[in-house]
């Protein structure tokens, strides 16, 4: 059978050439098979113009930066989101589904050498699969990048091409479902969205997969490094607390909620709405509940665990759990007892330790009050407690259920996902961070010496001369940060540990004292003019391999002693909760021992996680985010190259290229390149050495430009690689009609002249078939202005077709979306109906989706947006977040208020803080809203009642504070002056304010100050300046000094 193209109606049997062998038949299969595999071979070199390179190995510019992220967006561009800087895979978030993960892609990489088909994710993960099986040698592949990189989802890709590709049975299709199943458990209690990435990990993960003899999954085990226990207790604005909370309260059955004493309404509790971002519009938690929970079922969690497991996730939300240290004298107890159940305590010893601290002097016992904000971090260190040794809990049980039990057999393979944090840089770097960037300038550390090592040694075995590459060692970083007795984790441990009054201004000064002098460490004392402009007096900065970082040290001692006070501790080895038993070890509370500082237990766990790196053979995947709005399609270029930077891909490259570009086996370059030379063509029977010796020879390279091997051919400059590449494209074009690649014999020349007839006759019909059609284009474009005739009916016809083919591709996706194609002249008048049309149809289709509470919400927007926009500088922080009916709800003002109001119906209530005309002291009030007057309440008492019709205006200032001013007729003898009020929800309080005393037109955005009356005749003065941080206080002059960051937004 001879066929083109595949389709059946082109395939035709030879009858007529009996003669052809079956023996024949097999070799010309196996030559069409084998170019088959080959044509994807670096098919990326011949159309590098439009698609870039495949490895930027092959960049001929190698150490310009610009040329490495242009090569990135030709790529991009063009949805080839991987690519290779030699074996280290460099990879695109694409933000969209690409059809590049299905089983066929899967199989298409399995078992295909590296090199042999375009860069994927599979062929990294085929690779380090085969060489453990074939070198029997244990593999591990380390995901890096920033958060929104992609790099949970390539740890996800990887696993699933384990579990499709490797050989199965009863036991190891098990493991591989409980290996699947653990990633959307571990989401759900580790991660969270982020300014950055919906769903961000929060915390590192190291997951050994372990292989037996056949090379099939048979267990498996998992690291966690550093959880953002903090996420716990504070978010910053628009972020969410871990995920299971949220998916809890909108997925749990109401059976269950109820027994959790819990309300479908995150809003109710302090620790989910900190970030004021309860819901997400990508992420379905109603439906990744019953995901966790099928998941936790397949781990093999019992219904007990789950039940009690549950329990304590409820127990870190509850509301009672943070609300009752607001007054320590009368203490709900009756409301807590839902909360002493789930956490499985007696209820009076649990509040008597988060509300004293039992203090040891002289062997005596003593319990010591706290104040307010004593128990407030009492709580939160509780809640962070639980969270991270539940979290711990958790983690070791699905260790438990991956666990390889056959006693029989130890010696298993293992291949190492290593996902964890890049490198960060934020506009206020903490503890966090150190922590997360001296993680990666370890990795970096290590990357840098096995990528030279693995480089030595290849050329060591192929007998080439190594010779030595200069490269920035950035030990001197490492050792900045964790030697001992002078790094900063010492220091820092140090001043933890030490007695006095140990503050995070006296570690500072300490660094300054001990490693002030280092190249790499810099502070505002010791820094030069420049650069205090930049830096705050409370910083240090840190000249990390990837660039520069400022560190806050506010924060940095509570965060590394992460301590627990001894009597919650003892109350939580008496829980009744059989998971909280076992993460409160009673041996603690007998142990003298200081535990180690967070600093140097992960300094001690980065240790372990670097011998285990080192023992195994590496392969690396670098993740990168094209935009920080989460897009298809766009590509920032300033966030790559920041990217670019931090991840260290240049100096990856520039070390890769320090040799030579490009290494082939001699039979691989053989086969492809042999047609090139006569002598080689078409087979070369002698030695593969003295065949690509002479291949070489007769194309004319230098001595300078390759050298060979062993075993393999290597060439310096892609240069070579690209001429030899486009001699090939130039060859194949002559390779039909030379006469020495077709077997000379009757019956090949009889089929090759029937099947030539063919294509020449197809040739002509379809040469002619265009001819025609072009003739009739071109007249009918020359008649196209006159009356529809036989002349040009076909080319009007076609570009009527083509608009509507057009518009049908290109309607607008929205009611905002106005864009429109340009019609023809004939369908000038039609293309106006459709559009009106369409419009109407999608104004419609809107309308009826809105309800009358999203339509109540939009109009208030819209008010909001006539009276700030552009004007005031929050504003646009304020656009997200939905504007909601009342700040304060019914218990929390006092009923003898509502008895006050009598029938007057509240429309809207804020908590506010009111500052004195005289001396601008800040007392906190409620601003109470109803239709006819403002009301101002202190506790029980109503302290002002401003009437709408005698309200003059109000003042706000431009800058991001939350101040503005309550104009009143300076003659009322009712009124004592103008009010000066500040709400952390200007917008939203000023927008209620113009909408029911109807002044939308007399709200005044003022810039740098605001006059007010003070009363008898006196006026009041406050400044406004932009600065770091909200401050306001009363100035040396008399008048009230607010200071407000700017947030650049207008």
């Amino acid at each position: 059978y001879c066929c083109q193209g595949g389709k059946p109606s082109e395939v035709v049997l030879l009858r007529s050439f009996t003669y052809i062998t079956p023996l024949l038949l097999l070799v010309l299969l196996q030559v069409v098979a084998s170019d088959g595999v080959r044509a994807m071979m670096e098919s990326a070199l011949t159309a590098r113009d439009r698609v870039g390179v495949q490895d930027f190995v092959l960049l001929e510019n190698h150490t310009s930066e610009a040329a490495f992220i242009e090569n990135l967006r030709k790529r991009f561009k063009e949805n080839l989101i991987y690519t290779y800087i030699g074996s280290v895979l460099v990879s695109v978030n694409p933000y969209k589904d690409l059809e590049i993960y299905t089983k066929n892609h899967m199989e298409r990489y399995r078992g295909v050498n590296f090199y042999e088909v375009s860069p994927h994710l599979y062929a990294v993960s085929d690779n380090s699969y085969r060489s453990m099986r074939t070198e029997r040698k244990d593999q591990c592949i380390l995901i890096s990048g920033e958060s929104g990189a992609g790099k949970t989802e390539a740890s996800k890709k990887i696993l699933q091409y384990y579990a499709v590709t490797c050989p199965a049975s009863e036991h190891v299709q098990t493991i591989k479902d409980r290996l699947l199943q653990s990633n959307p458990v571990l989401e759900a209690f580790g991660n969270a969205k982020t300014l950055r990435n919906d769903n961000s990990s929060r915390f590192g993960k190291y997951m050994d997969i372990q292989f037996d003899f056949k090379g099939a999954p048979v267990g498996g085990h998992i690291i966690n490094y550093l959880l953002e226990k903090s996420r716990v207790v504070h978010q910053n604005h628009g972020e969410r607390n871990f995920h299971i909370f949220y998916q809890l309260i909108e997925g749990g059955e109401e059976d269950l909620l109820r027994r959790l004493g819990l309300e479908r309404n995150p809003q109710q509790y302090q620790y989910l709405v900190k970030g004021n971002c309860p819901k997400v519009s990508s992420i379905n938690d109603r439906s990744d509940w019953k995901v966790v929970r099928k998941a936790l079922t397949v781990i093999g969690f019992s219904e007990d665990e789950v039940e009690v497991r549950t329990n304590i996730a409820a127990a870190c939300m509850t509301p009672t759990f943070h609300f009752f240290v607001r007054d320590e004298t009368r203490i709900h107890v009756d409301v807590l007892v839902v909360l002493f159940q789930l956490l499985g305590v007696n209820g009076t010893v649990l509040t008597e330790a988060l509300t004293h601290k039992k203090i040891i002097a002289k062997g005596e016992e003593l319990m010591s009050p706290l104040n307010l904000e004593q128990a407030s971090s009492a709580r939160d260190a509780l809640s962070k407690a639980v969270y991270g040794r539940t979290f711990t809990w958790l983690v070791n049980k699905i260790n438990a259920s991956l666990a390889y039990t056959d006693d029989s057999y130890k010696n298993w393979s293992v291949i190492g996902l290593l996902d964890i944090y890049g490198f960060e840089v934020f506009q206020n770097n903490s503890f966090e961070q150190f922590c997360i960037n001296y993680c990666n300038e370890k990795l970096q550390q290590l990357f840098i010496e096995l990528t030279l090592k693995s480089e030595q040694e290849e050329y060591e075995a192929e007998g080439i001369t190594w010779e030595p590459v200069q490269y920035f060692n950035n030990k001197i970083i490492c050792d900045l940060v964790e030697e001992k007795f002078k790094g900063i984790i010492s220091i820092l441990d140090e001043e933890c540990l030490r007695p006095g009054d140990a503050s995070d201004i006296t570690f500072l000064e300490k660094l300054e004292d001990t490693v002030g002098g280092h190249p790499h460490f810099v502070t505002h004392k010791l820094a030069d003019g420049k650069t205090r402009k930049v830096m705050g007096r409370d910083e240090f900065r840190l000249l990390h391999y990837a660039g520069e970082v400022n560190y806050n040290v506010n924060g940095f001692l509570d965060k590394n002693n992460d301590l627990l006070f001894r009597n919650l501790k003892e109350v939580m080895c008496m829980s009744e909760n059989k998971i909280l038993n076992q993460c409160f070890d009673r041996e603690e509370l007998t142990d003298k021992k200081r535990p180690d500082t967070a600093a140097t237990q992960f300094k001690a766990s980065l240790a372990k996680l670097m011998e285990i790196l080192m023992s195994k053979e590496p392969s690396y995947i670098r993740c990168i985010k094209p935009n920080d709005s989460k897009q298809a399609g766009r590509f920032d270029e300033v966030l790559i190259r920041h990217q670019v930077k931090y991840l260290g891909l240049m100096e990856n490259l520039r070390v890769r290229r320090a040799g030579f570009a490009y290494r082939r086996r001699y039979e691989v370059f053989l086969q492809r390149y042999k047609s090139l030379c006569p002598d080689t063509w078409p087979n070369w029977r002698g030695k593969l050495a003295d065949g690509v010796a002479t291949l070489v020879k007769h194309l004319g390279y230098k001595p300078e430009e390759y050298k060979l091997g062993r075993s393999k051919i290597f060439i310096r400059f892609p240069k070579t690689l690209f001429a030899t590449e486009d001699a090939l494209e130039t060859r194949k074009h002559s390779l039909g009609e030379s006469p020495q690649h077709v077997l000379l014999s009757l019956p090949t020349i009889g089929i090759q002249a029937w099947w030539r007839g063919i294509l020449a006759r197809r040739r002509a019909q379809r040469r002619r078939q265009a001819a025609d059609t072009i003739r009739r284009f071109i007249k009918g474009f020359i008649y196209r202005h006159q009356e529809r005739c036989p002349e040009n009916e076909y080319f009007l016809d076609y570009v009527r077709y083509s608009f509507l083919m057009k518009l049908r591709r290109n309607l607008p996706k929205n009611v905002l979306d106005k864009s429109w194609p340009t019609p023809p002249a004939a369908l000038t008048e039609a293309s106006e109906h459709l559009r009106k049309m369409c419009m109407q149809n999608m104004v419609w289709t809107y309308c009826k989706r809105i309800s009358p509470e999203w339509k109540h919400q939009m109009e208030q927007k819209m008010i909001a947006s006539e009276i700030f926009k552009d004007k005031k500088d929050n504003y646009p922080q304020s656009v997200p977040k939905l504007f909601v009916s009342t700040r304060l709800n019914g218990e929390e003002i006092n009923p003898k208020v509502l008895q006050a109001l009598g029938t007057e119906k509240m429309k809207y209530a804020v908590p506010v803080t009111k500052y004195d005309r005289k001396g601008y002291k800040a007392r906190p009030r409620q601003l109470l809203l109803t239709a006819n007057c403002a009301i101002i309440v202190e506790e029980a008492k109503l302290k002002q009642r401003i009437d709408y019709k005698a309200l003059k205006g109000v003042s706000v200032s431009s800058l991001s504070d939350g101040l503005f001013v309550l104009h009143v007729p300076s003659d009322d003898n009712k009124q004592k002056g103008d009010v000066v009020l500040q709400s952390d929800h200007v917008i939203e309080t000023l927008t209620k304010v113009a909408i029911c005393a109807d002044k939308i037109n007399n709200i005044n955005i003022n810039q740098g100050s605001i006059t007010f009356t003070v009363g008898q005749g006196k006026e009041g003065i406050i400044d406004f300046t932009p600065g770091s941080e909200l401050l306001v206080a009363k100035a040396k002059n008399g008048h009230l000094s607010v200071t407000a960051p700017r947030l650049n937004s207008r």
